[in-house]
C-alpha cells in the first residue's frame, strides 16, 4: 500500500479544509477544541451544515446518497474535522443503521430511513446493551413477541447513549426463546414515542447524562419494521459492531489531542523547565505518538479493504483495542500534565455558562472528567478483553 497522498489527494484535502474554514461555527470549534460540553443542538447544527454540502456519508454507495469519495479520501475528510474541531459526527444513524439497512433492509425501508438519516430528520440510539447482557451480548433477554402483523417488546436496555434525544433506537429482541441464544434475536427498528417506552437516565460520575436506562412494556412495533429475516438479527449486529468498532479507533481526533497535550506539557513546569522537556514524560509521548502513527496505518489499511467491497472483519477489533488503549493513555498523560489543577469540579465552566473556570486554567478543568469519562472506551462496543479473544481465533488461528 502507498502510504504517500498524491496531488489529488492533497486538492481534496485543501477542499475540505476550505468549507470546514468557512462552515464550522466558532462556538461549536470552541467547544470542542476546549473540551467543553456538547448539547444536543450543537450536534444537530453540524450535522445540517455537512448534510446541506452532501458530505454526511462518505462510507454510503453512491445511490444511497453516499460522496463516492476513496478510502483515503474518507480518512482525509475525517483527519480535518478533528484537526479544526468539527462536532463529532453521531455514529448510532449514519454508521451504525444505515449500514445494516444497506444492507439487510428492503426497499421500502431503504426509501423512508436513508433520506432521514442522511439529513439528520431522526436523532437513532442502539438498543444492545442489557443489564447482564454487555460483552455477551447474545444472552439478551429483550423479548418481542409477533401477534399478527406486529412485535410486543417487553424488556429493558442500559447504558444507552443519548436516549434522552432520541427519536428512534434500533433494538437486538429475543424473538424465539427456544433457540440456540445467537439464533433466536431479531433487529427491530423502534419509535421512541410510542407508547410503553420509558427513558430512565443514568447521571455519571461527572454530573453529565450521557447514558440511559430504556424499558420497553408492551411496545407494540409493526412487522415492516423488522429487518432482513426473523430470528437472524445476530448476522446483522455483527456486522453493525464491525463498522462500530472501525470508528471507535478515532485516529484524527488522536492527533489532535496529542497537539493538546503538548501544549499542556510545554505550560507545566518541572525543576524550572517546561515538563514537555523531562525525558521521562517526553519519552512516554513519543511512545504514545508511535502508537498513533502505527494505528493511522492501521485505519487506512481496513479502509481500503473496505473500498474493495470488503466490509470490516476481525481487523475491526484490532482497531477497537488499539484505539481506545491510545485514547485512555492520552487522558492519562494529560492528567499527569496538569496535576492537581484538573481537581476542582467546575460544572458552569464545561456547559459554557462560565467564560473561565475557577481554576485560572482553562485547559486543565476539563481533564478530570475527561479522564474518567474515557473509563469506558475499553468496555463498549465489545470489551477489549472480548476483542482479544477474537484477534486470537480469527487473526492468528489459535
Amino acid at each position: 500500500m502507498d502510504l504517500n497522498y498524491t496531488a489529488e489527494d492533497e486538492a481534496f484535502r485543501a477542499e475540505v479544509r476550505a468549507f470546514i474554514d468557512a462552515n464550522l461555527p466558532q462556538d461549536l470549534q470552541h467547544k470542542v477544541l476546549h473540551h467543553k460540553r456538547m448539547t444536543k443542538d450543537d450536534i444537530t447544527r453540524w450535522h445540517k451544515i455537512v448534510a446541506k454540502q452532501g458530505w454526511m456519508a462518505p462510507g454510503w454507495p453512491v445511490e444511497y446518497g453516499g460522496t463516492g469519495w476513496t478510502s483515503v479520501q474518507r480518512h482525509i475528510w475525517e483527519e480535518e474535522c478533528a484537526r479544526a474541531g468539527t462536532p463529532i459526527t453521531l455514529p448510532f444513524g449514519v454508521m451504525m443503521v444505515a449500514p445494516v439497512i444497506i444492507a439487510f433492509g428492503n426497499e421500502a425501508q431503504k426509501r423512508h430511513y436513508l433520506p432521514r438519516i442522511l439529513n439528520f430528520d431522526d436523532w437513532w440510539c442502539q438498543g444492545y446493551s442489557e443489564p447482564g447482557s454487555g460483552s455477551d451480548l447474545a444472552s439478551l433477554k429483550t423479548r418481542a413477541e409477533r401477534q399478527g402483523d406486529h412485535y410486543i417488546v417487553n424488556g429493558q436496555k442500559t447504558w444507552t447513549t443519548l436516549a434522552q434525544h432520541a427519536d428512534m433506537i434500533f433494538c437486538l429482541v429475543r424473538t424465539d426463546p427456544a433457540a440456540r441464544k445467537q439464533e433466536g434475536i431479531s433487529f427491530l427498528l423502534i419509535d421512541m414515542k410510542t407508547p410503553g417506552i420509558t427513558v430512565r437516565p443514568i447521571i455519571m460520575l461527572d454530573e453529565e447524562h450521557e447514558v440511559n436506562e430504556v424499558f420497553f412494556d408492551n411496545v407494540k412495533v409493526s412487522v415492516e419494521n423488522l429487518i432482513g429475516e426473523e430470528n437472524k438479527g445476530w448476522t446483522y449486529a455483527k456486522y453493525l459492531l464491525g463498522h462500530e468498532r472501525t470508528n471507535i479507533a478515532a485516529v484524527g481526533r488522536a492527533k489532535r489531542e496529542l497537539q493538546f497535550l503538548k501544549r499542556v506539557a510545554l505550560k507545566q513546569l518541572k525543576n524550572g523547565k517546561p515538563l514537555l522537556e523531562d525525558p521521562l514524560f517526553s519519552a512516554k509521548v513519543a511512545s504514545l505518538e508511535m502508537e498513533i502513527m502505527a494505528l493511522d496505518i492501521t485505519v487506512l489499511r481496513v479502509l481500503s479493504a473496505e473500498s474493495h467491497k470488503r466490509g470490516p472483519g476481525p481487523e475491526a477489533s484490532l482497531l477497537k483495542v488499539k484505539g481506545t488503549e491510545v485514547q485512555q493513555t492520552m487522558t492519562e498523560l494529560m492528567m499527569e500534565a496538569v496535576g492537581p489543577y484538573a481537581m476542582p469540579f467546575d460544572v458552569p465552566f464545561l456547559q459554557g455558562e462560565e467564560e473561565h473556570s475557577i481554576t485560572g486554567d482553562d485547559d486543565a478543568a476539563p481533564l478530570a472528567g475527561h479522564y474518567f469519562n474515557f473509563r469506558k472506551t475499553s468496555i463498549y462496543g465489545g470489551s477489549n478483553e472480548i476483542q482479544k479473544n477474537i484477534i486470537t481465533q480469527m487473526i492468528l488461528g489459535l
